[in-house]
């Protein structure tokens, strides 16, 4: 992946366009990934253009579910990712080796898939997307990494609300071989430092939080760059 603040951390903005994503990136010193949604977009022919014009600024562009998760859109995120390499992509756990495979059978060239959970309430367990089923967080990641995952991503995690849960799944992910961990759900500026402090002496390859609702124009769409650069001055120092 690209460099990252503190050799670990990365952040993940929506792009309204090229323009939009270079700002956003400036405003992050550059440890920004730009991302678009898939239930933005009418089609994925829609979405896949926005992907290479996201692609003329950033080598590595986000494809996200939308509708807070909504795992109804994995296969519209998979058919965008399939025509444009964006890199990044989301998926539930259920679909997520499902999508590597499919990726690598067409010969693409190597994209991260991550794989979609919920908190479950509880410290030691994470609740599936599809089924809402709760496992033990040690079998999960077992079955996780054998399945070729490399990136989990927790949503809703409500800012703090889970933060335990978030920092235990973390521990158990970099013990048994995960690069990253993706956590979103109410992560705004003030409480961006308490997430990162939480798991900044977890040696995990990267720990991205998705920001959306907190920096974006409701009037443009667009992702704010001064709201961008609040949260990057919160966790600089850290």
């Amino acid at each position: 992946m690209i460099q990252k603040l503190h050799d670990k951390f990365l952040f993940n903005f929506l792009a309204q366009d090229a323009e939009n994503a270079a700002n956003v990136m400036e405003a992050g010193h550059g440890y920004v990934v730009p991302g678009i949604t898939s239930d933005n977009f009418n089609s994925a022919e829609g979405a896949v253009k926005k992907v290479k014009e996201l692609k003329s600024v950033s080598n590595i562009v986000s494809v996200g579910l939308g509708g807070s998760g909504n795992v109804d859109n994995w296969k519209k995120v998979l058919d965008i990712a399939a025509a444009s390499e964006p890199g990044h992509l989301n998926q539930p756990f259920e679909t997520a080796a499902y999508s590597l495979g499919y990726l690598d059978g067409k010969d693409r060239q190597k994209q991260l898939v991550n794989a979609l959970v919920k908190p479950a309430g509880e410290v030691g367990k994470i609740q599936l997307a599809n089924s809402g089923n709760r496992i033990k967080v040690e079998e999960f990641i077992s079955i996780a990494s054998n399945l070729g995952i490399e990136s989990i991503k927790m949503m809703p995690v409500n800012g703090t609300e889970h933060l335990d849960e978030l920092i235990y799944l973390t521990k158990v992910a970099q013990a048994n071989g995960i690069r990253g961990i993706e956590p979103a759900g109410g992560i705004n500026a003030s409480n961006i430092k308490d997430i990162l402090a939480g798991v900044k002496d977890i040696e995990v390859e990267f720990f991205m939080p998705h920001i959306f609702g907190s920096t974006i124009d409701k009037q443009t769409g667009e992702t704010i760059p001064g709201k961008v650069m609040e949260l990057y001055e919160q966790v600089e120092g850290l």
